[in-house]
């Protein structure tokens, strides 16, 4: 049977996968700074035969690895950045390793040695068989800015694809045909004048007052908006003494919406708003565009394929030490009781232990998966690698990504991308079924990047 090879290959490289994937958690690195990260990918991936570059599409810390030829081109979308500020040991209690740094809240050294392993399974099972295909690692860095994918892309990677495969650890198992939300992300810096705020005061202009309007006429966009409209936004300079009128202010904006033209749309009556508010307080303003992402566009052709195959690989089984585990980090979270009472799991699930059906709902976060999926035929999927009540970017997410759960959930959602990958390369009508689907929810239209060309990496 097809894929059975390729499963096969990520067993017999397990416990080289999980010394990488512990080795990632143990020193985990943010966005962009992936110095150690990349290179340590790119000499295992180097190792196995694939031609590697790094640096790649003008990304400092992005790779592409090529094993193979001819048609298909299959891409494995790995990522490998950590979130600041949720260091954590593997425990149940939180304990960081260093307090205040960086760990792996979203489980990104999962996520990424899961593409590796999918490679390599990939080929293993292409070679064995001599069957043409190429198979495509690409190091993603800095999802979590959002921004990582969207660059690589403005630079011209992804375009020699036929299809790409997306994996996430996540407290279930799981796969939508749903929409993740557009986004951009700006910060926009206002400049006044200062005086003496109790003496002096009708010769300062407040920058802070500036931003503070503005963001009160992005409370009254609200109201005019689609349902769908996310807008939130945090002060990253808002002056300093109370008796000095503020000469400095600044407030980062994310807008978010389930289709890029409404994300463009509200943007831009932002922008008048920011620009609005500067006119009020006879300041200045400057828009800092730091970057933007498409919403997903999941392929229902590989929605299925991909079902398919979670329901064929055999789910892990969990030790009763991660059951234990589980159930103690389970029990510190008040979500985990809402989870049984609604049915999604059984009392005493600690972990999720069955395949769902297909969900059918839209999600109001965002990933740079999404760029991907508006150039090739794409799909992103969720297996279980924590426990049931998890939330991401959370120290219980960190101390299960260095866990063996998180390893378990690592290995299965390498073997359902592998299993579905050699579906692919088995039934090339598949593939076509899978463009034809792309360019039908496309509608004609064509990517353009969000990220202007002036805009530096990083």
């Amino acid at each position: 049977m097809f894929g059975t090879i390729a499963q096969r290959e990520i067993d017999v490289k397990s416990e080289e996968l999980i010394a990488l994937a512990k080795k990632l958690w143990e020193n985990p690195e943010v966005g962009y700074e992936e110095v150690k990260a990349c290179p340590w990918i790119a000499e295992f991936l180097e190792k196995e035969g694939f031609q590697v570059e790094t640096g790649y599409a003008g990304v400092p810390t992005a790779i592409r690895a090529v094993w193979g030829s001819g048609k298909p081109v299959i891409g494995f979308l790995g990522e490998y950045d950590a979130l600041p500020g949720l260091s954590q040991k593997v425990s149940t209690t939180q304990d960081p390793v260093v307090p205040g740094g960086p760990g792996h809240g979203c489980g990104h050294n999962l996520l990424g040695v899961a593409h590796i392993a999918a490679a390599l399974g990939m080929k293993k099972e292409l070679q064995e068989q001599n069957l043409p295909g190429t198979v495509v690692f690409y190091g993603c860095p800095a999802e979590e800015k959002l921004t990582g994918k969207t660059f690589m892309a403005r630079n011209g990677a992804f375009r020699d694809l036929d299809l790409a495969f997306a994996w996430h650890p996540y407290f279930s198992n799981y796969i939508s045909d749903g929409t993740q939300t557009a986004m951009n992300s700006a910060k926009f810096h206002f400049k006044g004048v200062t005086a003496h705020a109790g003496g002096d005061p009708h010769n300062g202009r407040s920058a802070l007052d500036a931003a503070e309007l503005m963001n009160v006429g992005a409370q009254f966009l609200r109201e005019h908006v689609t349902s769908d409209v996310r807008i939130h936004y945090s002060f990253t300079e808002a002056g300093g003494a109370p008796n000095i009128v503020p000469d400095r202010a600044s407030v980062w904006y994310f807008v978010r919406a389930l289709s890029r033209e409404a994300v463009e749309d509200v943007y831009a009556r932002l922008v008048r708003i920011a620009k609005g508010a500067a006119m009020m307080t006879d300041t200045e303003v400057t828009e800092e565009f730091l970057g933007g992402c498409y919403n997903t566009l999941q392929n229902k052709v590989l929605l299925n394929v991909v079902y398919d195959s979670m329901k064929e690989v055999p789910l892990p089984e969990w030790s009763q030490e991660e059951m234990d585990f589980a159930a103690k980090l389970n029990a510190q979270r008040p979500n985990y009781k809402q989870l049984v009472d609604s049915g999604v799991i059984q009392e005493g699930e600690h972990i999720f232990s069955h395949i769902p059906p297909v969900d059918h709902t839209d999600v109001f976060g965002s990933t740079d998966v999404g760029d991907v999926q508006h150039l090739v035929p794409g799909i992103l999927f969720f297996t279980a690698s924590t426990n049931a009540a998890s939330p991401a970017h959370n120290w219980q997410f960190t101390a299960c990504s260095g866990h063996s759960m998180g390893m378990k959930g690592m290995l299965y959602g390498a073997k359902v991308m592998a299993l579905s990958a050699m579906k692919m390369v088995e039934s090339p009508e598949l593939v076509q079924q899978a463009k034809e689907q792309f360019e039908k929810d496309m509608h004609g239209r064509e990517y353009i990047c969000p990220i202007p060309a002036e805009v530096p990496v990083g």
